[in-house]
């Protein structure tokens, strides 16, 4: 069987209508899901974006001994596994971080092409004057919105937008390559991520008569810089990158139903995490300030992410509300290809569930950025079981070594512990109870023992059983501190 798999970056699960969303247009997702079994609990493993893609080349949980960096040569790359078992294996994508600087993802397909001018992609010189859509402090990076303003300046039609170029180039592949006898098309776009640049159509559907200043590429942190029209607005400007995604995956669904290809072809659509853009008084999904780097909680609109899954033996379109993660997604891939798991990948096959053997994968799902440098970055850990979410804080214990981060776009910062600059919060352990209060407003940690205790026993359990060192086990065996 070929088997399709699409990514969309960033992609909030909550911003399409298949999961409840009743104010953005997302007509061909929300199509494809009522075809597809669609996961209402898929969640986040390693965060963020090359994390994620590491999870899904290995089929491991790599937040536990990996961080951003290249493919390493000692892992072994589902590319390759394929390719060796007779796939013809294509990567097409737009997503800089996994290539740029010899970050190496591509290896093992047979074949690969980058769509260039993405955010932090070194790509066009000119033109040297750029002006920026708002006034600089308000920006996370000044120098890269000009980067990606000068990368996009030769735009002449909605067709040059990003996403439209990715899927634009993985249907003409598909034209030239559906009659091979299996292939693995993985197919890789950064929108709905910032610079936001949708055509100015789309974000007037949602914030019509804007004349404010346009924040395409926020500072992450606090969002109290941005007045509630600004707020507004790049909310406006992040649906309109919804949309203009569905529009462009729309248009490679329908050329994967012209090929015939829905009759011998698995199809997978998902992202790799959310966004905030408001909640939580954040904005992105990390705190920067200057050159220094600290993470923040993982709450449900950064780790849950959306998931929908088409195999042409699909008798029914259901929903599925076990917990599942990105490893199981290379799982199900070799087992959807009939190839037998090496030992070392660590996610479960979704197949049983899509074929109505089982109803249960996982009890538990657990998100996370890298821990391999102990409590600096102030990395929490996100637990979810059953209505509950533990997010749990690492040991205070002391640490004197100074070690830097390349998330969450491959700049070069120092990673700060729990004692931010400017920042006066604590970083601190959490308990919500989701089913009561979705937007997790109030922290019941305090006075629930007894689940935090369940929750952490069964966190550490999970980690035990994916063989963390102890080396960064340490910092999470303690609730208390």
């Amino acid at each position: 069987m070929n088997i399709i798999l699409i990514i969309s970056d960033t992609f909030r699960w909550d911003y399409l209508g298949c999961y409840g969303n009743n104010w953005i247009s997302t007509p061909n997702l929300d199509r494809f899901a009522r075809r597809s079994v669609i996961f209402d609990k898929a969640y986040a493993a390693s965060f963020p974006t090359v994390p994620h893609r590491m999870d899904l080349v290995t089929g491991r949980f790599t937040f536990t001994y990996r961080q951003w960096e290249p493919l390493p040569k000692d892992e072994v790359a589902l590319a390759e596994i394929l390719g060796e078992n007779g796939y013809t294996t294509m990567l097409i994508t737009d997503t800089p971080h996994i290539l740029e600087d010899g970050y190496n993802f591509d290896r093992g397909f047979t074949g690969w092409e980058w769509i260039r001018g993405q955010e932090t992609d070194r790509y066009m010189t000119d033109p040297v004057e750029v002006k920026l859509p708002c006034a600089p402090h308000k920006l996370r990076t000044p120098e890269i919105a000009k980067r990606h303003l000068r990368n996009i300046s030769q735009r002449r039609g909605e067709e040059d937008c990003f996403v439209a170029q990715t899927m634009l180039t993985a249907a003409k592949w598909l034209q030239r390559n559906y009659e091979n006898e299996k292939f693995f098309l993985w197919i890789d776009t950064f929108d709905p991520h910032e610079p936001w640049d949708a055509p100015k159509w789309y974000v007037e559907e949602y914030d019509p008569g804007y004349e404010g200043e346009e924040v395409i590429y926020p500072v992450y942190g606090k969002c109290d810089y941005l007045t509630k029209a600004e707020l507004k607005h790049i909310r406006a400007l992040y649906a309109a990158e919804v949309t203009l995604v569905d529009r462009w995956v729309g248009m490679l669904l329908q050329k994967i139903e012209d090929l015939g290809l829905f009759d011998n072809t698995a199809v997978i659509f998902t992202s790799d995490h959310g966004f905030y853009l408001g909640e939580h008084n954040l904005v992105g999904k990390s705190i920067i300030s200057e050159n220094l780097f600290q993470y923040v909680p993982l709450y449900e609109e950064l780790a849950r992410i959306p998931l929908f899954i088409w195999l042409p033996e699909l008798k029914r379109s259901f929903r599925c509300s076990s917990f599942v993660q990105p490893p199981d997604l290379t799982a199900t891939t070799l087992d959807i290809a009939g190839l037998k798991r090496n030992e070392r990948i660590q996610g479960k096959s979704l197949l049983p569930i899509i074929e109505g053997k089982d109803s249960l994968l996982r009890n538990i799902a657990v998100s996370s950025p890298s821990l391999v440098n102990g409590r600096l970055g102030a990395p929490r850990i996100t637990l979810r079981k059953e209505n509950w979410s533990l997010i749990l804080a690492p040991s205070k214990r002391r640490e004197d070594t100074k070690k830097e981060t390349r998330a969450v776009d491959g700049i070069t910062r120092n990673l700060v512990g729990f004692e931010l600059k400017n920042s006066s919060e604590e970083v601190k352990s959490e308990l919500y109870d989701v089913s009561k209060d979705p937007r997790q407003e109030k922290n019941i940690f305090i006075g629930n023992k007894d689940k935090v205790d369940e929750l952490h026993s069964d966190l550490i359990e999970f980690l035990i059983q994916i063989r963390t060192e102890e080396e960064y086990l340490k910092y999470w065996k303690n609730t208390g501190d």
